[in-house]
């Protein structure tokens, strides 16, 4: 086509159109429900005065804008600021300003947006994650009044002639540097409400109504504790941290400590480096059952140091918010979430037992507290420090000289404190007919002498079943019938003290039966093991001690983590048994003999990760004990005593057992190796559910061109087929790269539009694969 030629289609604006156009502010929304993409709102002059701090519209505020063609009012994040020449009859005006200051900085405002690319996430679901709802509905706080004189008004006092009562208050309000509320000021002249009420109306005050704290949250005094002295150990880690923090760069450290071998002392010690620079630090922890150890540690050592966990009121995260917010903290302590804690000046990010799988997050957006901690700390150029006595094979693998991806230090601690021996590990084969003679319970004889043993000797003993109720199953030996969820395709666990038989997925529940509901037998079995019957098996075998159980049924009271663990600590409470929350971080010397009730409960679960789970649970749990004078020992009780991740963790040999395990994923290609992400298809309808799934399946395949490149397994019945009365189907998408398997996701999905009955979630690195 010559240049000359006219072309069919008018490529310029029209005149008029470029004489409507005009330099505006213009706001760019992000909405946090609703349809995604960004969305663009003109800013009115009001919302741009800088002297009203309290309605300028910045970055990180969120905004009322009206949408759609009714114009209903909805609820926004605005992300960006910009002024552009638009036709302002175009773009609908930004209607009110909600939040009086940001709620995120310029750099999470960027970290969110990373978590959307990175997680296939919608933007605005990413904002609603991190900033807590008790923040978003400023939770704790109440509006008032103010009053305060303007500059006019002082003009024109001269020429007003006012009563007494009027004159006396307004002259007390215009010396105030502050603005007071009209109570205060009534109270503080000595008049009724009336004459304040006239200034109002000739405008000689003027009132704006405000946001304040109802109370503040207070925090009991900790008695404060010295630095304690290193061994050459900790001062070797502690020396790789400080250099790091000295480069001012960014810098992974993996911190592989034996459990006992001080880590949270090389923490304490770096942190107090970092507050020294006057900046702060994050500590993260994987349970909330270690939230009150780990808090009291840190109180002992820092005057100002904030909570964040999902226990906390929305009063009280709100309250600590605001502290970090304004800088008035220097360390943050929490689970998963206070990754996203608004700290000014980050100094450091420390992320303990950093292999557990809470610091995943099992709801959309989908993400990984250590993912999250290292693009923090590549945008601060800080440190991210990652400690474990089992670290995570990702980590280790990170971590090592010799691995692609070796860019983390890997420091090692090897010896306990006081060069304290590890405790011995013996494994009690359960198929061994002699461990169950004289035994129905899930003590074994040799379980049982040791805990006699250790009691006797003034010893504490901690016993570890990952199984919560009191029956896992109930069942009819007549007929083989199984009282399963009517929901879920689970079967129900028993659970005594409230005499349900209980879904653990769906909170489904009903009246165990007496009788079988098939062929009414009397026989009715209730079978397996969990927390409550193994408390009951304790109190019986061992009456003149106390016993105290720690799940997550015996712990939904405020405070009872805190009450159980000071009863302990203290000497009350002689047997402490419970799920994987007592697993990992407690530090009782006086424990000597940990019991694994039964080691088998994750080990054969179809899950690549099932090893390493194992290994990691009773390498922690058995980490609790030998920490005193006294010693300690560990008897994990198995069906499998063959399996190599049991057999590591007897010898404490956490390097070989990452070799054999990293070699064989190697061979097969999963993580660290190669890239995942998993799609799970749910619906109603268990024939349209996999007819969506396999449509899916057709569509990443044919996205993915080349199928060297791309493997797709699936779709296929998940490992939970069925839960809360829909009817589930995977598929797995590996790859060695995860921005090739992003893309595909994203091409796959493009125009493609399932039943509205059908719901279906993307999971990007997944560590749940049930």
């Amino acid at each position: 086509m010559s240049s000359s030629q006219q072309n069919l289609f008018e490529t310029e604006p029209e005149a008029w159109e470029l004489d409507a156009r005009e330099q505006r502010l213009v706001a760019t929304v992000i909405l946090g429900e609703g349809p995604r993409g960004d969305f663009d709102y003109l800013v009115p002059p009001e919302f741009c005065d800088s002297d009203r701090a309290e309605r300028l519209l910045q970055p990180g505020r969120r905004v009322r804008v009206p949408f759609g063609r009714s114009n209903r009012k909805v609820v926004g994040y605005c992300v960006h600021l910009e002024a552009k020449s638009v036709d302002p009859g175009r773009l609908k005006q930004v209607a009110e300003v909600i939040d009086a200051a940001s709620l995120l900085s310029p750099a999470m405002l960027r970290l969110t947006r990373w978590m959307a690319d990175y997680y296939l996430s919608p933007w605005g679901q990413v904002l609603e994650a991190v900033v807590p709802a008790g923040v978003r509905k400023q939770a704790g706080t109440r509006e008032v009044q103010l009053l305060h004189v303007p500059e006019e008004a002082r003009q024109e006092i001269a020429r007003a002639k006012l009563p007494a009562k009027q004159q006396q208050a307004w002259e007390f309000l215009a010396a105030r540097a502050e603005p007071m509320t009209l109570a205060q000021l009534a109270e503080a002249v000595g008049c009724t409400h009336g004459p304040i009420r006239q200034l109002l109306k000739k405008e000689l005050v003027q009132s704006e109504r405000v946001r304040v704290a109802s109370r503040m949250v207070e925090t009991e005094p900790t008695p404060r504790e010295p630095p304690l002295k290193f061994n050459p150990d900790q001062q070797q880690a502690f020396e790789a941290i400080d250099r790091a923090l000295e480069s001012s760069e960014p810098h992974g450290i993996v911190v592989h400590g034996v459990t006992g071998s001080g880590k949270t002392e090389v923490y304490l010690q770096a942190i107090e480096r970092v507050v020294g620079f006057g900046r702060q630090a994050i500590v993260l922890v994987p349970e909330i059952s270690l939230t009150p150890q780990t808090v009291r540690r840190f109180r002992s050592r820092f005057d100002h140091v904030a909570v964040l966990h999902s226990h906390l009121t929305a009063v009280e995260r709100h309250d600590q918010w605001q502290r970090i917010a304004r800088g008035e903290v220097q360390v943050v302590v929490g689970a998963r979430s206070a990754i996203f804690a608004p700290t000014p000046h980050l100094g450091l990010i420390v992320i303990d037992e950093e292999h557990e799988s809470t610091f995943k997050q099992d709801t959309a957006p989908r993400y990984h507290a250590r993912d999250v901690a290292w693009q923090r700390a590549l945008a601060e150029k800080i440190p991210l420090v990652l400690g474990s006595a089992t670290p995570s094979l990702e980590s280790w693998y990170r971590s090592g000289a010799g691995s692609e991806q070796g860019d983390w230090l890997r420091v090692s601690m090897p010896r306990r404190v006081m060069d304290r021996p590890l405790p011995d590990v013996a494994l009690v084969d359960l198929r061994d007919p002699a461990q169950s003679r004289g035994s129905r319970g899930g003590i074994s004889r040799v379980l049982h002498q040791a805990m006699n043993a250790a009691l006797y000797d003034g010893g504490q003993v901690i016993l570890l079943l990952n199984r919560r109720g009191f029956s896992t199953h109930i069942q009819c030996p007549a007929c083989g019938f199984v009282l399963n969820c009517p929901n879920c395709e689970l079967t129900l666990t028993f659970h005594r003290q409230q005499q349900r038989a209980l879904c653990h997925y769906c909170d489904y529940f009903q009246s165990p039966p007496t009788d079988c509901p098939d062929c009414k037998s009397h026989a009715i079995r209730y079978g397996g093991l969990g927390t409550q019957k193994l408390e009951d098996e304790v109190r019986a075998r061992f009456p003149k001690h106390v016993c105290a159980r720690m799940d997550t049924d015996s712990m939904r009271a405020r405070g009872s983590h805190e009450q159980v663990l000071d009863r302990f600590g203290s000497g009350e409470i002689d047997i402490l048994l419970g799920t994987q929350m007592i697993a990992k971080g407690l530090d009782f010397p006086n424990v000597t003999l940990v019991g694994v009730v039964n080691a088998d409960t994750a080990l054969h679960l179809p899950d690549f990760r099932a090893g390493e789970r194992t290994f990691q649970l009773v390498a922690q749990v058995a980490g609790r004990t030998g920490r005193g004078e006294k010693g300690g020992r560990v008897l994990v009780q198995t069906f499998s005593p063959e399996h190599a991740a049991l057999q590591a963790a007897v010898r404490h040999d956490f390097p070989r057992f990452a070799t054999q395990e990293l070699a064989l994923r190697h061979q097969l290609l999963y993580p660290p190796f190669g890239k995942m992400i998993r799609l799970v298809v749910r619906g109603p309808s268990e024939e349209v559910t996999r007819s969506v799934a396999e449509d899916l399946a057709d569509r990443l395949k044919q996205a993915g061109g080349d199928e060297t490149a791309l493997r797709v397994m699936g779709a296929a019945p998940a490992s939970i087929s069925k839960l809360r009365n829909h009817y589930r189907f995977q598929i797995h998408l590996h790859a060695a790269k995860l921005d090739f398997l992003r893309h595909v996701v994203d091409l796959a999905s493009t125009g493609f539009k399932p039943p509205k009955e059908i719901i279906w979630t993307v999971d990007v690195e997944p560590t749940d694969m049930m």
